[in-house]
């Protein structure tokens, strides 16, 4: 007689199935976007697509782990910036943070700026990065380090518009975002512009971009 254990993976099967699962999903998502199937998926993890189902009930799910994840990490780094004693060093640095995580994720740049994609649990993590942005941005407004009309909504907003100003050349110059931020930065500043970070971009024709 079969036993009903017999007729299961064993649960070590099961914990190493799902980590391969949201590993290759995290790659997929990064490199390909929301739209990347979930065969696909399967096919990276070595796993069959049933398998996928039997841990994740619909791909808005498995979205939302990898993404709910990524969220949370960076409303923790935001918090622990909370605390530092220089306000604008610690808006910039958690700018930059965000902005590198928006450069290298494409499924993060869909998820953020789609509403039509955002699972509830995905949604709970937007609002509680705002709600940290904002902690951010207030302390620095409240030190007379930035201007005093700059909110966080502003805050999180330009981390995509950073991100976006420099993607059409990101092939050829994947660090020329951080040339923009401060820029941008500068501009919400209430003392004098800094000397910009990155070097001016290349040439659309150098580029090969017509």
């Amino acid at each position: 007689m079969t036993s009903s254990s017999a007729a299961r993976p064993p649960r070590s099967d099961a914990v190493r199935n799902r980590q391969l699962l949201l590993r290759a999903a995290a790659e997929a998502f990064a490199e390909q976007g929301t739209e990347v199937t979930i065969a696909e998926i399967a096919q990276r993890a070595g796993i069959a697509k049933g398998t996928v189902f039997r841990h994740f009930a619909t791909k808005d799910d498995l979205v939302a782990a990898i993404m709910g994840e990524m969220l949370d990490n960076l409303v923790a780094s935001g918090m622990r910036l909370a605390g530092a004693a220089d306000s604008a060093a610690a808006l910039l640095e958690f700018m930059t943070t965000g902005i590198e995580l928006l450069a290298r994720d494409r499924a993060l740049c869909e998820v953020v700026g789609r509403p039509s994609l955002q699972h509830p649990a995905v949604r709970a993590g937007i609002d509680r990065l705002c709600e940290v942005v904002e902690t951010l941005t207030d302390r620095a407004r409240r030190a007379g380090a930035i201007r005093q009309d700059i909110t966080g909504q502003d805050i999180v907003l330009l981390l995509g518009g950073v991100h976006q100003t420099a993607a059409p050349l990101a092939d050829v110059q994947p660090q020329l975002w951080r040339r923009y931020l401060g820029l941008t930065f500068d501009g919400i500043r209430a003392q004098p512009a800094q000397p910009l970070p990155h070097p001016p971009p290349c040439r659309f024709e150098e580029a090969g971009i017509h």
